[in-house]
Parts: C-alpha cells; sequence; structure tokens
C-alpha cells in the first residue's frame, strides 16, 4: 500500500488538497488535527505542558493557549525543542495507531498531511513519494492573512521557519498547483489520484 506525504507552506492548500483525496478514498492522517487534539482539553500533552511550562499557558477551557506559546517558540528556541519533545512523540504514536487501523480497514494508499514535513528531517525514509501543494508566496500571505487575521510581518515571521518554495519543489515527486478554481484544483487532484493507485508501495 503506497504511503504518501502530503506538504506544503502555511495557506498552500493541503486540507483542500487532501479534503478531496479523502473523497476519492484515500486514507488522510494529518498530523495537524492530532496536534489540536492533544493539545484540546483533556489531551494527552495537556498535562506534561502544564508542568514544563505553568498553568500560564493552559487556556480557561483547558487547552493550550496557542497564542502565547507561539509568542514564546518564536522568541526561545529551547521552549520550542521542550514543546516539541512533549508533543512530536505523542503525535507519532497516534499516527501509527490511525494507519494501522486504515490499513485493516482496506484503504488504497495512506497519505500523511505534514505541514512541516520537511523541515522535520524524520518523515522522507518512512515515505514512497512526497507530493507539494504550491502556489506562489504572496498567494500564501494574502490568504494567511484573511484566514487567521495575523499581520503580514507575523505571516512572513512564519514563512521564514519552513522550507523554501524551491527547497520544497526541488524533492516533490508530485506537484499539485493551487492557485487557481476549486474545478482546476480538484481535476489537478484527480490527476494525482491516478498516478498513486499506479503506485506499488514500498
Amino acid at each position: 500500500m503506497p504511503l504518501i506525504g502530503l506538504t506544503g507552506g502555511i495557506g498552500s492548500g493541503k486540507t483542500a488538497v487532501s479534503d478531496l483525496l479523502a473523497k476519492l478514498g484515500a486514507g488522510i492522517i494529518d498530523t495537524d488535527i492530532i496536534a489540536h487534539q492533544i493539545t484540546a482539553p483533556n489531551g494527552s500533552a495537556i498535562e506534561p505542558i502544564r508542568e514544563h511550562f505553568g498553568v500560564d499557558y493552559i487556556d480557561a477551557n483547558g487547552a493550550l493557549d496557542r497564542n502565547k506559546m507561539r509568542t514564546l517558540v518564536f522568541s526561545k528556541p529551547e521552549a520550542k525543542k521542550a514543546l516539541e519533545g512533549i508533543t512530536h512523540p505523542l503525535i507519532r504514536q497516534e499516527t501509527i495507531a490511525q494507519a494501522f487501523q486504515m490499513a485493516k480497514n482496506g484503504v488504497p494508499y495512506i497519505v500523511f498531511v505534514v505541514p512541516l514535513l520537511l523541515e522535520s528531517g524524520s518523515w522522507l525514509p518512512l515515505i514512497d513519494r512526497l507530493a507539494v501543494v504550491d502556489c506562489p508566496v504572496e498567494t500564501q500571505i494574502s490568504r494567511v492573512m484573511q484566514r487567521s487575521n495575523l499581520s503580514r510581518a507575523e505571516v512572513e515571521k512564519i514563512l521564514q521557519t519552513q522550507a523554501s518554495r524551491e527547497g520544497r519543489l526541488a524533492q516533490a515527486d508530485f506537484v499539485i498547483e493551487n492557485q487557481g478554481s476549486l474545478s482546476q484544483l480538484t481535476e489537478e487532484v484527480n490527476q494525482l489520484n491516478q498516478k498513486i493507485l499506479q503506485i506499488q508501495g514500498g
């Protein structure tokens, strides 16, 4: 069964692409969704985060205070490392559990949606092919500003922590252009689905 990594810069449209692939029958495991689940109220990462960072980083509902934590990890690399030390093993555990379940359910292939797939350094050996969702950097910036209510400077700061557009494209086995209409994107994803179905899983 082919294992496909799906990545792209912030605002590139990874979710739109993975939603379309899910409709075509692919098994989708989104590490961002898992990250949100484990840092939601009663999530498995909440207690270790509280112990390490203190109650100030847990909001009134018992979830991770994302804004406060984002500010901290951008300013202190050691805080980022500590947070990843808590969340990454939990994300990996849940990813593996979901993948086994999907394999048992007989999906034709599994797509791992990983925003920082290239940056993590650990994903490439685990997948058979890499699909990259691509659009111009200016498009990314305007989408994220609109969607997340962030300033241009804040979005640019996030982009600086991610692999460059050129770096991602250089590693890609498949590229999905996402700068046109939804029908164009749907057509691209249909073609991608056909290509993946022709792969023999490694």
